[in-house]
């Protein structure tokens, strides 16, 4: 038998703030136990992108672009606003704010997001992260 409980705006309130703290240390923990990556803080997307990568001929520049069909930040069951692409892992976290959706029918269908990166060691540290990221979502790669 299912009962129905009742709880002010205080209790709400109380209930909110007591378990924000175990959030944030969740969010943390599974951060540093895994590569995800994020459109919102704390939020990992679940859609694995398509990703391409390219890497100047000197090796101190590159980019990659990122590609998202149907991700779960645009379902009709999220509210989360999207503050940028976020790549979480062990080493802390890689940022990039050049995301942009894309529009079926008028439809926000998917998204694709570019890093830019202006250094060797910025290649090498989105590599390090990419080898993580493969590894827990079986991902291969083809060279082409």
């Amino acid at each position: 038998m299912l009962r129905k409980i009742v709880l002010s705006p205080d209790a709400l309130s109380l209930i909110y703030e007591m378990m924000k703290n175990d959030l944030q240390i969740i969010r943390k923990y599974r951060s540093l136990n895994m590569a995800e990556i994020q459109f919102s803080r704390g939020i990992s997307e679940d859609t694995v992108p398509e990703i391409k990568v390219t890497r100047s001929k000197t090796g101190n520049s590159g980019t990659a672009t990122f590609y998202f069909e149907d991700p779960q930040i645009l379902s009709k069951e999220s509210s989360d606003e999207i503050t940028g692409m976020y790549l979480v892992d062990d080493e802390g976290e890689i940022v990039s704010r050049e995301v942009k959706g894309k529009f079926i029918n008028g439809e926000a269908r998917a998204i694709e997001a570019v890093l830019i990166m202006k250094s060797e060691a910025e290649f090498d540290r989105f590599v390090r992260f990419m080898n993580k990221y493969a590894e827990e979502h079986g991902l291969g790669l083809d060279k082409s």
